[in-house]
């Protein structure tokens, strides 16, 4: 999916699948910019009421999980990833939703939530697209500017080495990729 803003007032392009946010004021937000449909988790108030919608709700129309780049954000994008492994993700990155005194979608740069869509991963857990020794080689562990950059360049929110490693192996990425991501980068 590629999504195009139009910042002249003209319709407002239409999303075909159904986000998942954590609450009222980021369905707000993602309605200023998009025809779009949302389910609400109610924030880690996830219960199986949602997820049973979610999930039922996937059967009909595809799913993108929304959440705020944040600790609970990850916890409601896991439970939703147990009952809907075929979802698609889209990530803020946290210095993209900083606001006043709290980090989140509501608070995010419209620019960074067009991207974050526009970027789409979809996870596979049957996947290996990489060794841990071919992991390692990268030198992605000990450094965290790295490992950062590479959570970015292939936007996937970011976290620990660990969790990037599965990340990348659900997400189907080889080292090789991540070589040539790197030197077009620099």
């Amino acid at each position: 999916m590629y999504i195009v803003y139009n910042d002249y007032g003209d319709s407002m392009k239409k999303i075909k699948e159904v986000i998942v946010v954590e609450g009222k004021t980021d369905s707000a937000v993602l309605k200023e910019l998009f025809d779009v449909d949302t389910i609400e988790t109610h924030g880690l108030g996830i219960d199986d009421d949602v997820l049973d919608l979610i999930e039922q709700t996937s059967r009909y129309r595809d799913i993108i999980v929304l959440t705020d780049p944040d600790f609970p954000g990850k916890k409601i994008r896991s439970k939703v990833m147990e009952r809907v492994p075929n979802a698609k993700h889209a990530f803020v990155e946290k210095k993209d939703a900083i606001g006043k005194n709290k980090v989140g979608i509501a608070e995010a740069r419209k620019e960074a939530i067009i991207e974050a869509l526009n970027h789409l991963v979809s996870f596979d857990n049957n996947k290996e697209s990489m060794s841990w020794e071919e992991f390692i080689s990268l030198d992605i562990i000990g450094d965290k500017k790295r490992r950062e950059l590479v959570y970015s360049l292939f936007h996937l929110g970011h976290g620990n080495a660990k969790a990037l490693f599965k990340k990348l192996n659900m997400a189907g990425i080889t080292k090789q990729d991540i070589l040539d991501k790197i030197d077009n980068n620099n």
